[in-house]
């Protein structure tokens, strides 16, 4: 069992978006809550190399768009969002959300592309 309160949480913030990553040192899986205002990322995409999330909205809205062009999005409040790996994908929104990876998200798996 692994218990972690909020006070243990590491505050972050990036491109478009800031957060709370509850550290685990399980590699299988991770936990987050982020807010995002805007674009994210500004320009382009984002890719998990090797790991899938699962989103749970909180709170607010968003236009989830992928790659392809072939895929748009909109959420609020209350729904789940699941990305799979080497999915191109791009948030625009205002919002909040529960987020788990599996296995573990690390920055070296994660990338932006055009």
């Amino acid at each position: 069992m692994i218990y972690i309160k909020k006070s243990g949480a590491e505050y972050y913030d990036g491109d478009g978006y800031s957060g709370l990553d509850y550290k685990t040192e399980d590699q299988d899986i991770n936990f987050a809550v982020i807010q995002l205002n805007g674009r994210s990322p500004d320009i382009g995409y984002q890719v998990n190399t090797a790991c899938k999330a699962l989103y749970y909205i909180l709170k607010g809205s968003g236009i989830l768009y992928n790659k392809r062009g072939t895929q748009e999005i909109k959420f609020s409040q209350g729904d789940v969002i699941v990305i799979d790996k080497e999915e191109c994908y791009a948030f625009d929104g205002n919002f909040e959300a529960a987020v788990s990876n599996t296995p573990a998200w690390t920055v070296e798996q994660h990338k932006y592309v055009n």
